[in-house]
C-alpha cells in the first residue's frame, strides 16, 4: 500500500496557499451610497455588462473581471503609483476573514465596491475606499466535502454581471448572489454526479450572458468538463467534455469520437481526468473561449491507457465556440501525459511581433516547464522554450511536439526516474501579468524534482487519490542522492515571449502578479507585498509585515482621484496552531494604517501516553495510516501533511491518543465531520482504528525522545 505514502502529498507542494488568521472583526457599515454613474434602470451594484467588459481599457479605474480584461493580462493602465513614488505606498485599510485556510482570490472592484471570495467559497463585499463591510455571504459548504478537494478548500475569485456576483463552490455548485444585498438569487449544481469527488476552486468567467466554470478532481478518478449556465436563470446552456467517456454509450460529439482514437484500454473506468480547474480566457474579436485542461486520471498513463496514445484532450489548450461550447481547435502541451503536467495554468491573449509582423497569440507557461506561444485563431504552434529546469524532454520539435527523454516515461517495465519539474510544476495556478510597454510576461518559476516509479499495488480508493505512482519504491531504487544535483528554487521571472528568453529573475515564493503602466510589477511573498521595477526587476518597495504570506494576485483601482492596490493574504504558516491572519489588504500613497501586533500563542505540549502495543500491531497501523491519513497529517510529529501542511491538527499532540473511545468516535463515527474530518469506516474497522492509534502513539513517543535528545 505504498501508493499513497508520498505521491498524493507532494504533487502540489508549491500549489497551496494555506492561511493563518486573526481575531479582529472588520469594520461594519449599515449603508453605503449607490454608485452615481449607474444609468437609469441599470443595477446600482455590479453594473457589469458586455459593453463594459469589452471596453474595460476605457475604464482603468475598475477591475471588473479576474484578469481585468478578457485577455487575462493582469495589466492596469493606471499611472498614479509609479516607479518615482511607490516608496510612499502605505496600508490604507484591511479586514480580517477569520477563516484559517488558504486564500487565493483575485478581488474585483466596480463602482466603489470591492468583491472578494474566501476559502470555503464564501463571498464578501466592502466599500473600496474605507473597507466598511457591505455584506457577507456564506455558501454553506459541508465541511466534510473538503476531503474531496486535493489542494485545500481555496477559491480564486468571483465574476460580476448585471447586478449579480457569481461564485463556484468547493462542493460543485454555482451560486448567483444579489450584489446589492448579498442574498442568493439562484443556485445550480455543476456536477454530473455527487458520488464522485468533483470540486470547484477556480474563478468563473462571464461570456455573452453565460457564466462558465470547470471542475477539479482528476486525482480522484473523474472525467473533466467545462459548463456554461444562463446568468439570469441558472439553466445549463452547454457542456464540453475534455476526455471521451465509455464508447459503448456513444460520444457526445465528433470531438469526443476523435479524442477516443487517442486512448487505449478501458480508461473511462478510471475517470480519465482532464479537469478544467482553473484557467480560461476569451477573445471577443475571434469569438473564441480558451480553456486549459488538466492531468490524466490516474497520472500513470501505462495504467490509464495501456499502449500509450496522446490521450486527448489531456494537458491541452482547447478553443471553443462560446455560443454552444463546440470544439474549434486544440494544442496539446504534453501528449500522453503521465507526470501531472496540467495545462490549466493561466492563459493569456496578446498581440506581439512574430517574424516582424504583429500577430494575435495565446501564451501559457504550464507545469511542464515550457513557455508556449500559439496562434490565437488556429492554435498553430509558433514557439516554445523552457523557462525552468526540465529533464523530461529536451525541447519541442518543429511540429510543436515535445522531444521526450525516454527514461522519464516510467512504466511497469522501466526504471524509476527523478523527473524535473515535479508534479507541482514549473509554474502553477498563480496568475501571470503582461506589460505591453516592456513586452515582458511576469510569472513564478520553480525548479523542482520528483521520483516517479510504477505503482505495482495500484487499487483505486473512493476516499483517497490513487495515482499509479510509487515514489517510495522509486526512492529506494535510486538511492538517497537521486535528486541532490538537480537544480531547485523558486523565482520571479520576467520572460520575453518574442525572443523566448529570460529578461531577469529574482528569488521569491510563488505568487500572482500585477503589472501597471507606472512601470511596476507587484508580487506577494512569505510576509508581504513587494513592488519591482518592471524593466530591471529592482525592488522599489515592500509593504509592512502582513503577518502571513501572499500567494494571490494583487489588483489596482482608482477611486476619488486616488489609486489603490489590493491583495488577499493568507498562506500556510506550516503550523496548525499559529494564529490566523487571512485578510484583505489595501494600499495607497501616503497611508499610515498599522496592523495590530501579532498574537502570541503556545503550541500544545508533546506528551503522548506510553507505547505498549506490539510491533506487529504498530506495523499494521502504519500501513493503514500511510494509505488513508498521511495525505493530510503527514508523518506523526511533523505538524501537518505535505499536501495540506499546517491545515490540520498535529496528531502527535492529540488528546485522542490517550482514549481509544475518543479516537474511535473521530475516525469511525465521524463526530468531527463538520470540521472536515470525515468518517473512515468504509476503509477501517474498529481493530484497524486501534492499530492506527497504536502507530500514532509509537511515533509520538519517538518524536518526544528525539526532541529530548536534541535538548541535551
Amino acid at each position: 500500500m505504498t501508493n499513497i505514502k508520498i505521491c498524493t502529498g507532494i504533487f502540489v507542494l508549491s500549489l497551496l496557499a494555506a492561511c493563518g488568521g486573526s481575531e479582529m472583526q472588520p469594520p461594519q457599515a449599515d449603508v453605503v451610497a449607490a454608485p452615481e454613474a449607474a444609468a437609469p434602470g441599470a443595477p446600482q451594484f455590479a453594473n457589469v455588462n458586455t459593453e463594459r467588459l469589452l471596453a474595460a481599457n476605457n475604464e482603468p479605474s475598475q477591475w471588473m473581471s479576474t484578469g481585468r480584461t478578457y485577455d487575462e493580462q493582469h495589466y492596469s493602465p493606471l499611472t498614479a503609483i509609479s516607479r518615482d513614488n511607490v516608496s510612499q505606498l502605505g496600508l490604507s485599510w484591511f479586514v480580517d476573514f477569520n477563516i484559517p485556510r488558504g486564500q487565493e482570490s483575485t478581488p474585483l472592484v466596480v463602482d466603489g465596491v470591492i468583491y472578494v471570495t474566501t476559502a470555503w467559497s464564501n463571498v464578501r463585499a466592502y466599500d473600496a475606499a474605507t473597507g466598511a463591510t457591505l455584506w457577507e455571504f456564506d455558501s454553506e459548504v459541508p465541511r466534510e466535502w473538503g476531503v474531496r478537494a486535493c489542494c485545500d478548500v481555496v477559491n480564486r475569485g468571483a465574476a460580476l454581471w448585471n447586478g449579480k456576483v457569481f461564485v463556484g463552490t468547493i462542493d460543485g455548485r454555482m451560486i448567483a448572489i444579489n450584489a446589492a444585498t448579498g442574498t442568493k438569487v439562484w443556485e445550480a449544481d455543476t456536477l454530473i454526479s455527487r458520488d464522485l469527488s468533483y470540486s470547484i476552486t477556480g474563478a468563473p468567467r462571464i461570456i455573452k450572458g453565460k457564466v462558465v466554470i470547470g471542475n477539479g478532481g482528476a486525482e480522484y478518478g473523474v472525467r473533466g468538463y467545462v459548463s456554461a449556465f444562463d446568468t439570469e436563470t441558472g439553466e445549463l446552456a452547454w457542456r464540453f467534455y475534455t476526455v471521451p467517456g465509455d464508447p459503448s454509450l456513444g460520444f457526445e460529439n465528433a470531438a469526443m469520437e476523435m479524442a477516443a482514437n487517442t486512448w487505449n484500454g478501458e480508461w473511462w473506468k478510471l475517470g480519465g481526468g482532464g479537469t478544467v480547474w482553473d484557467s480560461m480566457a476569451y477573445d471577443p474579436e475571434l469569438d473564441l473561449l480558451y480553456i486549459g485542461t488538466g492531468n490524466g486520471s490516474p497520472w500513470n498513463q501505462d495504467i490509464r491507457s495501456p499502449g500509450g496514445g496522446d490521450n486527448l484532450f489531456l494537458s491541452s489548450i482547447v478553443a471553443l465556440d462560446p455560443d454552444d461550447g463546440s470544439y474549434v481547435w486544440h494544442y496539446q502541451t504534453t501528449p500522453g501525459e503521465t507526470w501531472d503536467y496540467t495545462a490549466t495554468q493561466p492563459i493569456m491573449v496578446a498581440t506581439i511581433p512574430v517574424d516582424g509582423t504583429p500577430r494575435k497569440v495565446v501564451m501559457q507557461a504550464p507545469k511542464n516547464g515550457f513557455f508556449y506561444v500559439l496562434d490565437a485563431a488556429t492554435g498553430e504552434f509558433i514557439s516554445a522554450k523552457p523557462f525552468a529546469s526540465i529533464n523530461w524532454a529536451t525541447g519541442i520539435d518543429d511540429n510543436g511536439r515535445p522531444i521526450e527523454n525516454p527514461a522519464a516515461r516510467f512504466d511497469q517495465t522501466g526504471k524509476a526516474f527523478a523527473v524535473q519539474p515535479a508534479p507541482a510544476g514549473a509554474h502553477n495556478w498563480q496568475p501571470m501579468a503582461f506589460n505591453p510597454e516592456t513586452g515582458l510576461v511576469y510569472l513564478s518559476s520553480t525548479n523542482s524534482s520528483f521520483i516517479y516509479a510504477y505503482d505495482r499495488s495500484f487499487d483505486p480508493n473512493p476516499l483517497v487519490s490513487n495515482l499509479g505512482v510509487d515514489p517510495v519504491a522509486g526512492a529506494a531504487e535510486l538511492g538517497p542522492n537521486a535528486t541532490a544535483d538537480l537544480p531547485s528554487g523558486t523565482f520571479m521571472v520576467a520572460w520575453n515571449p518574442v525572443t523566448q528568453e529570460e529578461g531577469w529573475r529574482i528569488p521569491g515564493a510563488s505568487a500572482g502578479m500585477l503589472a501597471t503602466a507606472g512601470g511596476l510589477v507587484f508580487k506577494g511573498g512569505q510576509n508581504g507585498l513587494t513592488a519591482y521595477d518592471a524593466a530591471s526587476g529592482a525592488e522599489l518597495w515592500k509593504s509592512v509585515d502582513t503577518q502571513t504570506g501572499i500567494a494571490a494576485a494583487p489588483v489596482t483601482y482608482e477611486l476619488n482621484g486616488e489609486q489603490y492596490v489590493a491583495v488577499v493574504a493568507g498562506r500556510s504558516t506550516n503550523n496548525y496552531y499559529a494564529p490566523d491572519y487571512s485578510r484583505l489588504l489595501v494600499f495607497k500613497l501616503g497611508a499610515t494604517t498599522e496592523l495590530p501586533p501579532a498574537i502570541s500563542y503556545t503550541p500544545p505540549p508533546l506528551n503522548p501516553p506510553p507505547s505498549v502495543a506490539s510491533e506487529e500491531q504498530i506495523t499494521r497501523g502504519e500501513d493503514f495510516y500511510q494509505t488513508n491519513c498521511w495525505i493530510c497529517h503527514s508523518d506523526v510529529g511533523n505538524a501537518g501533511g505535505l499536501l495540506r501542511r499546517g491545515l490540520f491538527p498535529e496528531l502527535a499532540v492529540s488528546p485522542a491518543l490517550a482514549s481509544a473511545e475518543l479516537f474511535k468516535s473521530i475516525v469511525l463515527d465521524g463526530v468531527r465531520s463538520q470540521n472536515g474530518m470525515v468518517s473512515f469506516s468504509n476503509v477501517l474497522d474498529a481493530q484497524a482504528a486501534e492499530d492506527v492509534r497504536a502507530y500514532l502513539i509509537a511515533r509520538a513517543n519517538a518524536a518526544l525522545q528525539a526532541r529530548q535528545a536534541a535538548a541535551q
